[in-house]
């Protein structure tokens, strides 16, 4: 492809983006297909000839474009806000066209301290200190891994120079809860900490948030039974329900046995841009890391998940690799990203968050994550007011837990959990498959709920009237009890 033909091509691209944007509302949330459906609908094998762009790009209009769960749709509430602003898109344009390899400084002095300067804008604009020193990673599961290998070094004083863990005689203990995103047990078990040795720390029945006293006396225990209580997991806004563990107290009691404490805020760190919601993160100072995705609720395209550390120095001694063909003549003096996490080659990633803080600018951002939370609290009113509904935990920011209860043929209300878990599945199945909305069904105490996550860059009041609509329609529908 020349670069007059990557132009007609990319202006076609460009034009079908911001076409789909303006009329996203008349596409379906969710494609009506099977799995294989996708497979299916392309030739066995590679084509030999080159086809001309425009036939890859109207193959890419038909066969797949239709096929995408639309995560930008208004009425879409299910997992997580997953924004991409289109002022994102740009720097993410302009990512893909530079072309840069970060493999060093040298390979790219723009894409490193680019990088560095917006971490640091981020770092202020959510109120954290100085002390605070920033990474772009992919996701906040690629974040936790790093932390728990981070953490792992600390508690084995760098047994990765010596025997390793395989010659580390005492055990590594983890903590969090049930609560927890799933990455968090996948990341201790791939930095080599046993799964036996992952404590599950009570939650309060009702806001699911870690209990300290509990925490206590866990860590109590191992130390009684000589392991090494290596790192506690703080979740920050939950996936599930939103909780937030009290760090403040977690490092408090972290702090004497220098436990790494590591806070998971994935979602919820957007909100710490809005300075009257940073009450929630009370203590997060004395954190060791701390990670949360702007590519989330925050706006910026996938993937873009912050990382900040009190320490460094410390993460850079475990992950450092300085083979002869990548020593620089900056020696120290320029940062090498690639010695703070696992790739030795990153994107140029923080071009599609300078184009979004830029373009965008920061109080649009704040306004639009206050439209979210109040929307969210205006959703919880309404299911509360509403006969046999009830929202189940507490909404601290934009996720709305409900659950609703069906009534049987002589009008009495039932209370079987197993009807009730069923009835659940199935009236969220029904607003899925239509097409109108989609969002996602989750366990809560054993119990099945439905998540309402409020905050796609497009989703007004009306849309959550429309949704309640749907929902009562779905939910309320005696059929749907039988």
């Amino acid at each position: 492809m020349t670069p007059e033909e990557f132009r007609t091509a990319a202006h076609e691209i460009v034009d079908w983006i911001a076409d789909r944007r303006i009329h996203i509302e008349q596409l379906p949330v969710r494609p009506n297909l099977e799995p294989g459906d996708v497979i299916a609908s392309f030739p066995a094998s590679l084509p030999e000839s080159p086809a001309a762009a425009a036939d890859v790009f109207q193959d890419f209009k038909v066969l797949i474009a239709p096929a995408t769960t639309e995560v930008q749709h208004p009425m879409h509430f299910g997992w997580f806000p997953s924004n991409a602003s289109l002022a994102s898109i740009l720097g993410d344009f302009a990512s893909s066209g530079l072309g840069s390899l970060g493999i060093s400084w040298e390979s790219s002095p723009a894409l490193t301290e680019v990088e560095e300067v917006v971490v640091d804008w981020m770092r202020q604009l959510t109120g954290l200190s100085d002390q605070w020193k920033g990474v772009i990673q992919d996701t906040a599961s690629t974040a936790c891994l790093v932390a728990m290998l981070a953490a792992r070094e600390r508690a084995t004083e760098h047994s990765q120079t010596t025997g390793g863990l395989v010659g580390f005689e005492r055990r590594l203990c983890v903590y969090t809860t049930n609560e927890a995103h799933s990455s968090v047990r996948k990341a201790a078990l791939l930095a080599g900490y046993g799964a036996d040795d992952i404590r599950l720390v009570d939650v309060d029945p009702w806001t699911r948030d870690m209990l300290p006293h509990h925490l206590e006396k866990l860590i109590a225990a191992d130390v009684v039974a000589g392991s090494i209580p290596a790192i506690v997991v703080a979740s920050v806004g939950s996936t599930g329900a939103t909780a937030f563990d009290p760090v403040d107290r977690i490092v408090e009691i972290a702090g004497p046995r220098k436990t790494w404490v590591h806070v998971d805020a994935a979602m919820a760190g957007a909100a710490m841009v809005l300075p009257e919601e940073r009450h929630r993160f009370e203590g997060i100072e004395g954190a060791d890391s701390i990670s949360w995705n702007p590519h989330k609720w925050f706006g910026t395209i996938l993937d873009c998940s912050l990382l900040y550390l009190r320490d460094p120095d410390h993460l850079v001694r475990v992950m450092s690799t300085n083979p002869s063909f990548l020593r620089s003549t900056a020696g120290g003096d320029a940062t090498q990203y690639r010695d703070w996490g696992i790739p030795l080659g990153r994107r140029f990633r923080a071009l599609k968050l300078l184009f979004q803080l830029r373009i965008d600018g920061i109080e649009n951002i704040q306004r639009r994550l206050r439209r979210d939370l109040e929307n969210a609290r205006w959703l919880a009113t309404q299911f509360n007011a509403l006969p046999n509904w009830k929202v189940v935990a507490p909404v601290r920011l934009q996720t709305v837990c409900v659950r609703h209860w069906p009534v049987g043929p002589d009008g009495s209300r039932i209370d079987d959990p197993e009807q009730v878990d069923r009835h659940t599945r199935e009236w969220v199945r029904r607003i899925n498959i239509s097409g109108e909305a989609f969002l996602s069904p989750a366990q809560l105490d054993g119990a099945w709920i439905a998540r309402i996550s409020v905050g796609v860059e497009a989703t007004e009041r009306h849309h959550l009237e429309h949704l309640i609509a749907l929902i009562r329609r779905a939910a309320e529908d005696r059929g749907a009890a039988a």
